[in-house]
């Protein structure tokens, strides 16, 4: 019996005693089930009777000892004892328990997946650097976390459009561009330019590319270098982050937005929405109506458009293109974004509240021999994603990032990540669906396969019923994690698995030794291995995450 099924229980419980006259309440749509700490406490446990003892006039364990009776009747509930005020402690049999582990194999893939957020339709931006260098931390662990979110909101039944804006436009380019044409030809790098050997790299590639490039006059050569560099970043940004194992359904061009004429239509939408309005030659939206902290321009006094003109112009893009939800991942220099950006949405006649949210990703550090690393050669003076690859690989750099919530600042050690130790968190995981695929080759090697009549009540012990009651957590914790827009809760869990896991391992003997006899609490433990390493592979994989079967 899962806890989803156990909550079902006691709501149907609830509903007899309503239906019985004996409670006078509206039946809860939804009964929260949760593992006590104190396992002493049974199985699980719910403040139902709490929540409707108020409603229906009576003290809370009178509401308790209706709704324990009925439980009590339930095939597979050992037992329910109240506690306290009022909470109902709930013992499942080993039989129920037990059988939690037939029904994840079985799943399989599917197991954990709901729909908690059918139909909602989310488009979801992260990383989305300026396309001027290469990927650096800060936007590595966005790739970890929004590629993770995205699989999770899947799993919860949302369909998810992932999209990075490429900021192909404006000054940031024209310095990229003047860059690469100074170190095409041998001149001092432009104040505010961009150093570094790709910027070398990339010049060297254009003018091997561009026969007679060095030749034209210095406007149209710089208009070269523009259009080539940034072919040529794109395309370096694209490659690290397909090797990173993140993928982008949608690649959105800013200078698309200029010149197809949408920046204008956005501004006319927002006036015709009555937030427009023009002052000292300028035109401005009208944000503090919805909490920003002052107005913004739209398009400059001298004509010139805004960055916020284009961000405007980009949300309308998003709804037109059918999302409900428009989600950005930002970093954490970009704060004063989260105002001004739900005032667009608000501007537009949307609820700045449902149909778009913002989450702000804080920094990233690396250590070496516990000292601080600052720079990449490559890139001169930040650390890029080549660089977290080559130094701790992809796994455990995507474990890692998404591991913690990204409201906290993160530090990843080289030296840890790279040891085989249970100090690796990617590592200790990993080992454990590593552990799990060598019993069923050993197992495979003796010829022992898990037999079809199961038999789930000797699953008893205390290492075989935390590790049940762990696995029974995955769906609500996956669901949650969907929720509340944050991947690293499903990290946190497969740690614990692992965890339970490694103890059941030490502690309970799943194959015979020597000439011992196969039993059927072999047969038995080998479906709660291969349960718990269904669990570890399905988590692992939303996060974008290898599960070895050796290691």
């Amino acid at each position: 019996m899962t806890p989803a099924e156990l909550s079902l229980a006691v709501q149907a419980a609830v509903s007899a005693a309503v239906e019985a006259g004996e409670l006078a309440v509206a039946v809860p749509e939804h009964v929260t089930v949760e593992r006590p700490k104190n396992r002493d406490h049974g199985d699980y446990a719910t403040n139902v009777a709490l929540q409707l003892a108020k409603p229906a006039g009576k003290p809370p364990r009178v509401v308790a000892d209706l709704v324990a009776a009925r439980l009590r009747e339930l095939p597979g509930v050992a037992g329910v004892d109240i506690a306290g005020p009022g909470f109902l402690n709930i013992k499942l049999d080993a039989a129920t328990q037990g059988e939690l582990a037939r029904s994840i194999v079985e799943a399989g893939e599917a197991y954990g997946r709901n729909e908690a957020l059918k139909g909602l339709r989310i488009n979801l931006e992260f990383v989305s650097a300026n396309p001027t260098g290469p990927i650096h931390i800060g936007g590595v662990r966005w790739a970890a976390v929004g590629d993770s979110l995205a699989r999770v909101l899947r799993a919860s039944g949302a369909d998810v459009t992932t999209e990075y804006y490429l900021n192909d436009a404006g000054v940031q380019i024209s310095k990229f561009a003047g860059s690469l044409k100074a170190a095409a030809n041998g001149e001092p790098v432009p104040a505010d330019g961009y150093v570094g050997e790709y910027i070398v790299d990339i010049a060297k590639a254009i003018v091997d590319g561009v026969p007679g490039v060095l030749d034209l006059p210095a406007d149209e050569q710089l208009q070269a270098f523009r259009a080539e560099g940034l072919k040529l970043m794109v395309a370096e940004i694209q490659r690290s982050m397909e090797e990173f194992g993140t993928h982008f359904d949608v690649w959105f061009s800013e200078k698309s937005l200029h010149d197809s004429g949408a920046v204008e239509k956005a501004i006319e939408r927002l006036r015709e929405q009555g937030h427009v309005f023009d002052q000292d030659g300028a035109i401005w939206l009208r944000t503090t109506e919805f909490g920003d902290d002052k107005d913004r321009v739209l398009i400059k006094a001298d004509g010139e458009t805004t960055y916020f003109a284009a961000d405007a112009a980009y949300y309308l893009s998003k709804r037109d293109r059918g999302s409900e939800v428009s989600l950005y991942m930002l970093g954490a220099d970009h704060h004063g974004y989260v105002n001004r950006l739900k005032a667009i949405a608000a501007c537009a006649g949307d609820d700045m509240d449902r149909n778009i949210e913002i989450k702000i990703g804080q920094f990233v550090k690396m250590l070496r021999d516990g000292e601080e690393v600052r720079m990449s050669k490559r890139a001169g003076n930040i650390i890029t994603i080549d660089d977290v690859v080559d130094w701790i690989g992809v796994d455990a750099a995507r474990y890692t990032l998404a591991r913690s919530s990204t409201d906290s600042t993160i530090t990843l050690d080289i030296n840890v990540l790279t040891s085989q130790t249970n100090e690796n968190p990617v590592f200790y995981v990993q080992y454990a669906h590593a552990r799990m695929s060598s019993v069923q080759r050993k197992a495979a090697e003796l010829g022992i396969t898990k037999a079809p009549d199961f038999k789930p009540e000797l699953l008893s012990t205390e290492w075989e019923s935390d590790l049940l009651g762990q696995l029974g957590e995955f769906p609500r914790v996956l669901a949650k994690a969907g929720e509340l827009r944050e991947p690293h809760h499903v990290a946190r869990y497969l740690e614990d698995v692992a965890r339970d896991y490694h103890r059941f391992y030490d502690n309970c003997q799943i194959l015979p030794k020597g000439d011992e006899e196969v039993t059927d609490l072999t047969h038995a433990r080998l479906w709660l291995a291969d349960a718990t390493r269904t669990v570890i592979a399905n988590g692992l994989t939303l996060l974008g995450v290898t599960a070895p079967e050796r290691m």
